[in-house]
């Protein structure tokens, strides 16, 4: 029987971020992308959400190269901790590759690592796959999308596109070769959906430019510029219209400070002689001749332009009438966190410009009739949607439909499952283990659901510990209960509900002490239960109780 083609998501199908996809044939398998996602509201303490690997460590032997479509985080940012498990090789092209260096840097595992860079149109040959670069537009320089070919047929894998006929910098799309694959025959296709609720066309990069010009032209105060580190062709465009308006720039963010050096280096961005700055030398300049380019545009908590906003920036301090720009859209669920820098920032007298109010932000993704374009050019046997939640996953699965698509090859999947195809059938066979794993700190993978359940409950009811010492000779009370409370109560303003609770927990010990006799565990959950009880029907609250029982 003919080997299949499988094709697996570890991340990116059902969410934003933490992208990751496995093509297997035979005995040789791909890994495209190597994301971090970002963690929820309720994730207390977590910093990142990476990819669950066990699959990927499973099979390490079988894997020939990580393939990275561009260098944004949430398709490179997992990529040190995938390589402390895994000794394999990582095709990128030169931008990407020089960010994943950094980042490789860092986690000290630069020297351990073989990093490859290509070209679009370069093909790579890992066992019996091989691996074509097309170049792509989006909303960093270097982008490519992949021709994945396989004894089955080729696969088209997207990565994160759109269609810029005017692009800073780097060329249009190549859609020229996308239409050839088409020609020759593609079986599948896994497309970006990011911005399939978008009808019409995404504005071209170019765009921008005017509005910067625009706010720029005539402004006698200090200009504060706030947006992604990773969008080098929106830095030079803010670098090119404050140097033609006379402006000296600084720049402030450590990963702003890496994504330019970088792209200066190699050669992705152009910077004329004397405008850039140290930060430490603005303050001798009028205010007219300054521009500060800065990350922050999500409202990060230790963010350069959240430290301003706030005054802990030990080198910008804000002033009255400087005009702080947004050159992003809010992604979703930083709303408030950008609302909240916002308003500080109008709080000291500071003119806010964002993205609602002029044409300062594109997105980086295709919209609806880009998508159209690109079916239309690839014309896939099979589909499956991929970089979205499930409600862009389903617009996008009938958009295809529109296009002509027959509704059974088209497959809306979730991470972990094993989709297998042959050159005429898809279908969904099996899964292997897939999530997220939390990292914290230095601790990868150690807080788990139970951790994260104990952080939330702390957090919304705070704790109470119960402390007592009892006889070893005849499990008698010596001293306490002592009550101490944090997050629950100020304990002064309640001390007749504090004389309560040792009354209760003193009452339960001796009664379940005369039940249990020495099993403590058994004493520690009644008074916890007795504690829980009782405090619910004084306060409706439901604190973590911590009994701890001492034999002296």
């Amino acid at each position: 029987m003919a080997e299949k083609l499988k094709i697996i998501s570890l991340g990116g199908l059902n969410e934003i971020g933490k992208n990751m996809t496995v093509y297997e044939y035979g005995n040789d398998m791909i890994v495209v992308d190597a994301g971090m996602g970002f963690p929820d509201d309720d994730m207390y303490g977590i910093d990142v959400v990476i990819p669950d690997f066990s699959y990927l460590i499973k099979n390490r032997e079988r894997i020939r190269g990580v393939f990275i479509t561009h260098g944004h985080e949430d398709h490179i940012g997992s990529l040190p901790y995938l390589l402390r498990e895994l000794n394999v090789p990582v095709y990128a092209t030169r931008m990407s590759a020089g960010l994943i260096k950094l980042k490789l840097e860092e986690h000290h595992l630069l020297g351990k690592t073989r990093l490859i860079t290509c070209e679009p149109g370069e093909t790579v040959k890992a066992g019996r796959i091989s691996v074509e670069f097309i170049h792509v537009n989006h909303s960093i320089a270097d982008a490519v999308a992949f021709a994945i070919r396989t004894p089955v047929g080729v696969c088209v894998h997207t990565g994160d596109f759109k269609i810029d006929p005017t692009p800073v910098s780097g060329g249009m799309i190549d859609l020229a070769r996308l239409g050839q694959l088409g020609q020759e025959g593609v079986l599948c296709m896994l497309c970006d959906s990011t911005n399939v609720e978008s009808p019409g066309y995404t504005k071209s990069e170019k765009s921008v430019g005017a509005s910067f010009d625009a706010l720029f032209r005539g402004c006698d105060e200090r200009i504060i510029v706030a947006t992604f580190a990773s969008n080098v062709d929106r830095i030079q465009q803010i670098i090119s219209v404050a140097a033609k308006y006379g402006r000296k720039v600084a720049i402030t963010g450590r990963s702003m400070e890496n994504a330019i050096k970088v792209s200066s280096e190699l050669g992705y961005m152009s910077i004329p002689s004397g405008v850039l700055v140290d930060l430490a030398q603005i303050k001798g300049l009028p205010k007219s001749k300054v521009c500060i380019v800065t990350t922050g545009s999500q409202g990060e908590t230790m963010s350069a332009m959240t430290r301003m906003a706030f005054n802990t920036h030990k080198q910008v301090e804000l002033q009255a009438g400087d005009r702080v720009i947004f050159s992003a859209s809010a992604i979703p669920g930083n709303e408030n966190a950008i609302g909240n820098v916002i308003n500080e920032l109008y709080r000291k007298g500071a003119e806010v410009v964002n993205e609602r109010h002029a044409g300062l932000h594109v997105s980086g993704h295709a919209c609806q009739e880009e998508l159209k374009i690109l079916h239309g050019l690839v014309k896939p046997r099979f589909f499956v949607p991929v970089h979205g939640e499930q409600r862009m996953l389903k617009i996008h699965a009938k958009l295809a439909q529109e296009m002509g698509m027959d509704p059974r090859n088209i497959v809306v999947t979730d991470i972990g499952k094993v989709m297998e195809l042959d050159r005429n059938s898809i279908k969904v066979n099996g899964s292997v283990p897939s999530g997220r794993v939390f990292v914290d700190g230095y601790g990868v993978g150690d807080v788990g659901a139970v951790v994260l359940r104990d952080r939330k409950h702390l957090a919304e009811d705070g704790m109470i510990v119960v402390v007592a010492s009892v006889s070893s000779a005849d499990g008698g009370l010596l001293s306490g209960p002592d009550i101490i409370t944090r997050g629950f109560i100020y304990v002064k303003e309640s001390e007749a509900l504090m004389a309560e609770l040792r009354q209760v927990a003193a009452e339960t010990l001796e009664k379940s002490q005369r039940v249990n006799g020495w099993d403590w565990n058994a004493v520690k959950a009644d008074v916890r239960d007795e504690l829980s009880n009782y405090l619910f029907k004084k306060t409706h609250r439901n604190p973590m109780i911590l009994p701890v029982i001492m034999e002296v």
